[in-house]
C-alpha cells in the first residue's frame, strides 16, 4: 500500500483524529477544549508494527493513532470468510483518521447519547482500529484495555465519541484499544451447510476480534503496553462478544481480564436458528443458500437491504469456532483463569424508551405485567413495590424488565469454578437528563468507564458530582485491568461473587455493598423461570 502521508496543520490532526467525525457536533464548552488540544498538539513518534510504520499526534501527552489496518478488506472473495492479515505497507502511514466502521443499517434512535455520537465512514475495510497510550517505544509495560463497542450485533462503531480512549489512558497510564469489526450479515451470516470452506461464515466478526487481539499481541509493545497483561470489556453487545470470547478456543491467551457490561450472555444462536436468517437472506435477494459466490458478490447496499427488519444475526454455535455456549449449562473452561467484572445497570430499558413509557402510572404497568406474565403480573408488581415504596410506577415497570437475573447467572457460573473471581456490579446513579426521568438507563457507566463525561452532557448532565463519579468508576476498571481486582482507596473493598453471599456493589455518588440485593424479587423471578422482556 503506498504511503498515506497528508500535508495537515495541528488543528485539522486534531480535527480528524483525537475526535473523529464527531467533531462539529461537540458542545460549545467541549469544542473549546478541543481547540486548546489543538494548539498544545504535535506529531507522535513513528512506531513500526508488523504491517508497517505508523504515525499519530500527542494530543495532551497522549499518542493517538487510529485507523490501524489490523485485517484484510473483507470485500468480494473475503465476504464472509474468515479475517486476513493485512497487507503490509512502504513508508510511513499517517494514522491520523478513524478507519471505517462495519457496514450497517442505521441504528434505533436512542433516547439519549445519540449513539454516543458519530459513526465513522463505512465500508467493508473495517478491520482496524485505535490505540490511544500515554507513552511509545519506551520500554514500559502498561495494562491494555481493549475495548469491544455495543450496539448488538448488527451496529456501532468503535471510533464513536464516547468510546475515545484518550482520557482513560491518561488518567491511568495505560493503553487503550479501540475495534471496528463485522457486524450483521457481513460479520454472521451462517454458510455453514455449503461446506468446510465457510465453517466459521457465522462467526467472522468474532473471529475479526481474534484477529485484533491477536495484533495487540504482536504490536502492542511498541505502543507501550503489556502483551500479557489485556483486560478485554464492553457494553450492551459489547459485553456479549467479550461473554461469547470467553468460549472461543482462538482466543485463549490473548487476553487476560474481562469486563462484562450490560451483555451477560448465556447462550447464542444454534445453527438451525442460523440457517434460518441465510434462508431469509438468501430468498430476499433471489438466490439460493447455496449459492456463496454470487452471495459474494452482491453490491453491499442491496445485500444490506437484505437483511430486512427483526432479522436476527449473531455469533452461533457452530461447533468449529463457538463449539459450545458461552456460559450455559455451565462457564467454559477455556477461560476458567480470567476474573472477570459483570454488571447491569438498575433500569436499563429506559434508555430505548418512549416517553410514554417513562410516566405510567399504575393501571398500566399492571396491564403491560399481567400481558406478559399472566396470573403472576400483580404479584410481581406489589413485591416490587412493596420494597420500594417511594418509587414510580415507570420506575418499578423498568426495575422489573431489568432485573439482573443473567448476570447473577453469569456470575455464579464463573464462580462455581473456583479459578478466577467475579466480581458483580449494578449501577443504581440516577442521570439528571430529561427531569431524571430516565432512571439508570443502559449505557450510563460508559462516559465514566471512559471518563468522557464531560463530552457527553446529554447523556449524563454537567453536575458538579460527575468528575468524582468517573474516577470512582474508571478507577475500579483501572485497579482491575492492573491486578485482577477492582478494589481501589477511592470505594469500599469490593469481594468477589459467591453463591452464598452474592456479594454486589451498588455503584452511586456513593458506592454500598450489598449480600444478595433484592432475593425476593429475584427468587420470584427465577421461579417464573423467565424474565419479561420489554
Amino acid at each position: 500500500m503506498a504511503n498515506r502521508h497528508f500535508d495537515v496543520s495541528r488543528r485539522q490532526i486534531l480535527k480528524s483524529s483525537l475526535f473523529g467525525t464527531a467533531f462539529a457536533a461537540l458542545p460549545a464548552f467541549a469544542t473549546r477544549t478541543a481547540e486548546a488540544a489543538a494548539e498544545s498538539s504535535s506529531m507522535s513518534a513513528v512506531v513500526d508494527t508488523t504491517g508497517g510504520k505508523v504515525r499519530g499526534v500527542v494530543s495532551n501527552g497522549v499518542h493517538v493513532y487510529r485507523g490501524i489496518p489490523y485485517g484484510a478488506p473483507t470485500s468480494g472473495a473475503n465476504r464472509f470468510m474468515a479475517p486476513r492479515k493485512a497487507e503490509p505497507w512502504t513508508g510511513v502511514r499517517d494514522a491520523f483518521q478513524n478507519g471505517h466502521s462495519s457496514p450497517q443499517v442505521a441504528p434505533p434512535p436512542a433516547a439519549i447519547g445519540a449513539g454516543l455520537r458519530g459513526y465513522a465512514a463505512q465500508g467493508e475495510d473495517c478491520l482496524a482500529l485505535n490505540v490511544f497510550s500515554t507513552g511509545v517505544n519506551d520500554g514500559r509495560k502498561r495494562p491494555v484495555m481493549m475495548w469491544i463497542h455495543g450496539g448488538g450485533y448488527t451496529y456501532g462503531s468503535g471510533s464513536s465519541l464516547g468510546y475515545d480512549g484518550a482520557n482513560l489512558s491518561r488518567v491511568g497510564d495505560v493503553v487503550v484499544v479501540c475495534i471496528n469489526h463485522r457486524l450483521a450479515v457481513n460479520g454472521h451470516l451462517y454458510l455453514g451447510a455449503v461446506g468446510a470452506d465457510f465453517a466459521d461464515s457465522g462467526n467472522v466478526g468474532m473471529l475479526d476480534i481474534v484477529a485484533s487481539l491477536q495484533w495487540v499481541r504482536d504490536n502492542i509493545a511498541q505502543f507501550g503496553g503489556d502483551p500479557g497483561n489485556v483486560t478485554i470489556f464492553g457494553q450492551s453487545g459489547g459485553g456479549g462478544k467479550v461473554s461469547t470470547l470467553l468460549a472461543m478456543p482462538s482466543a485463549k491467551g490473548l487476553f487476560h481480564k474481562a469486563i462484562v457490561e450490560s451483555g451477560s450472555t448465556l447462550k447464542q444462536m444454534t445453527r438451525d436458528e442460523a440457517q434460518k436468517t441465510t434462508d431469509q437472506v438468501a430468498g430476499r435477494l433471489g438466490l439460493k443458500p447455496t449459492q456463496v459466490a454470487e452471495l459474494q458478490q452482491v453490491p453491499l447496499p442491496k445485500l444490506l437491504a437484505a437483511m430486512g427488519t427483526g432479522t436476527r444475526f449473531g455469533p452461533v454455535v457452530d461447533g468449529h469456532s463457538l463449539p459450545r455456549d458461552p456460559f450455559d449449562p455451565n462457564a467454559p473452561e477455556v477461560s476458567a483463569d480470567v476474573p472477570l467484572i459483570i454488571g447491569t445497570t438498575e433500569t436499563e430499558g429506559s434508555y430505548f424508551a418512549p416517553p410514554e413509557l417513562l410516566s405510567l402510572d399504575e393501571a398500566a404497568v399492571r396491564a403491560r405485567l399481567t400481558e406478559r406474565l399472566a396470573g403472576d403480573g400483580d404479584r410481581v408488581y406489589d413485591l416490587f413495590k412493596k420494597s420500594r415504596p417511594k418509587a414510580t410506577p415507570s420506575e418499578i415497570y423498568f426495575t422489573i424488565s431489568a432485573f439482573p437475573i443473567n448476570a447473577h447467572i453469569q456470575a455464579e457460573r464463573k464462580a462455581a469454578q473456583r479459578r478466577a473471581p467475579a466480581f458483580l456490579y449494578q449501577i443504581r446513579w440516577r442521570t439528571p437528563v430529561e427531569g431524571g426521568r430516565r432512571l439508570s438507563p443502559h449505557c450510563i457507566e460508559i462516559p465514566f468507564a471512559m471518563q468522557n463525561h464531560w463530552q457527553l452532557p446529554e447523556m449524563v448532565g454537567t453536575g458538579p458530582e460527575l468528575q468524582p463519579l468517573a474516577d470512582k468508576v474508571s478507577g475500579a476498571w483501572l485497579a482491575f485491568a492492573r491486578t485482577g481486582n477492582p478494589s481501589h482507596p477511592g470505594i469500599p473493598k469490593w469481594p468477589a461473587y459467591n453463591a452464598t453471599e452474592r456479594s454486589t456493589m451498588h455503584i452511586n455518588n456513593v458506592w454500598t455493598l450489598a449480600n444478595d440485593p433484592d432475593r425476593e424479587e429475584r427468587l420470584a423471578l427465577v421461579a417464573l423461570a423467565r424474565l419479561p422482556m420489554f
